[in-house]
């Protein structure tokens, strides 16, 4: 079964056996929403911890949750530097032509016409839309936004994109 991250355990929070997370999830209101069950993998460990969230709310940069049957800090001090996961069963089916960013990253972007322009290695949440970092083997990155006018084609079984680029998106 595969694991996807959505958040690591930074902290404690008052001594209640609330924990700092830092959210790393597009959906932290669903994921860390009371009665969600995830992975908890803590460093050097293979197999996860299966927690159940009993509460959430948002403290400055941070979600604060707590678990089931974790009342006090001595319960959730060692799970500091975990990662907190969502298991390939728990994934929301998304709207069309929406993807998770691990279906992105690693695909191969070409032209219509058949021109390599490189791997996708990163994604970068611009608010308006998603703009897709592409490393080329040799030579700079292209900045691709995710939008209809110039992504034609996702196939992330193939981990392959087609793209129609506007001039100027990809000069050398």
């Amino acid at each position: 079964m595969e694991w996807f991250n959505v958040g690591k355990i930074v902290n404690t929070h008052g001594i209640s056996g609330e924990v700092r997370v830092i959210s790393s999830t597009d959906f932290p209101e669903e994921r860390f929403a009371v009665g969600s069950k995830l992975g908890l993998f803590k460093p050097d460990e293979k197999k996860p911890i299966m927690v159940k969230i009993t509460s959430h709310r948002k403290h400055k940069n941070f979600d604060l949750v707590t678990f089931e049957g974790h009342f006090n800090i001595n319960q959730v001090e060692g799970y500091r530097n975990a990662m907190l996961k969502v298991s390939e069963h728990e994934l929301e089916d998304l709207e069309e032509h929406a993807f998770y960013h691990y279906e992105i990253l690693g695909c191969q972007v070409f032209t219509l016409e058949g021109r390599d322009i490189g791997k996708v290695t990163e994604i970068l949440q611009t608010g308006a839309n998603d703009v897709w970092e592409v490393t080329p083997e040799r030579g700079k990155k292209h900045y691709i936004p995710y939008i209809e006018a110039i992504v034609k084609q996702v196939d992330p079984d193939e981990k392959k994109i087609i793209i129609d680029p506007m001039e100027g998106l990809l000069s050398e």
